[in-house]
């Protein structure tokens, strides 16, 4: 099956820089409501299957346009959400930036013992998001395309530990803005990177080039070691 991860439109704490992840979460800006309906015409070719969100509110409303296009509802799929900063949500300080890419670039080298202040370790994360995509592909046969919306922080991480023959380091430094995505091919047994979006799937004019989008940047600059080691997690 083909697999269009897609990051949500923008909402106004990508526009401040905070690490805004726990839900419900905020709504879309009205860029963020533009970003979400450029997906109709850029997917309006695509046989869609089916239409997935996480239970944060933004990744609904990106999804929303798009299902209407298609005659699809929204299905809600718990595990997509984004990475939970923890002790640090809301935050938008250097310090607290590099911490959460920190630990993110960490688990994509292998690391996943790192656990978020507060929060949990890259085992966890992995566990959710793998039975998120798993109960997806479960519903669906070869051949089929669906999309499910989700986070910036989240796509590229899972990307980087789930698709095959990717380099961390490159996917630790590449960007993912708002309604960007990749697209994967394969099953719940393995994917294949198939194409990564940097900018809005419906153009760079949607871009925000001045907002301080935390969640979506590249990691090049981020200090692993700012991430405590530890041997256990919380949910």
């Amino acid at each position: 099956m083909r697999l269009y991860l897609i990051r949500h439109g923008q909402t106004a704490s990508n526009v401040a820089g905070q690490l805004d992840t726990a839900p419900p979460g905020p709504g879309l800006t009205e860029l963020g409501h533009a970003q979400a309906r450029s997906l109709v015409d850029v997917l309006a070719t695509e046989r869609l299957a089916a239409i997935y969100a996480s239970r944060l509110v933004r990744t609904q409303l990106t999804a929303a346009p798009l299902a209407e296009a298609h005659g699809l509802d929204v299905q809600v799929q718990p595990g997509l959400e984004e990475i939970r900063a923890g002790d640090i949500e809301m935050c938008s300080d250097d310090d607290a930036v590099a911490t959460y890419l920190g630990c993110v670039v960490g688990w994509m080298f292998g690391d996943r013992d790192r656990t978020l202040p507060g929060s949990h370790d890259g085992h966890a994360f992995l566990a959710r998001y793998d039975a998120a995509v798993r109960a997806i592909a479960g519903r669906h046969t070869e051949g089929e395309t669906v999309v499910a919306f989700s986070h910036g922080a989240a796509i590229r991480t899972y990307t980087a530990m789930r698709a095959a023959g990717v380099d961390a380091r490159d996917i630790s430094e590449r960007r993912m803005m708002n309604t960007g995505g990749v697209i994967l091919d394969g099953d719940a047994d393995g994917w294949h990177l198939v194409r990564w979006s940097v900018e809005p799937l419906g153009g760079a004019d949607l871009t925000d080039r001045a907002a301080h989008d935390v969640t979506g940047d590249g990691a090049e600059g981020a200090v692993a070691s700012r991430c405590p080691l530890s041997s256990g997690s919380s949910a």
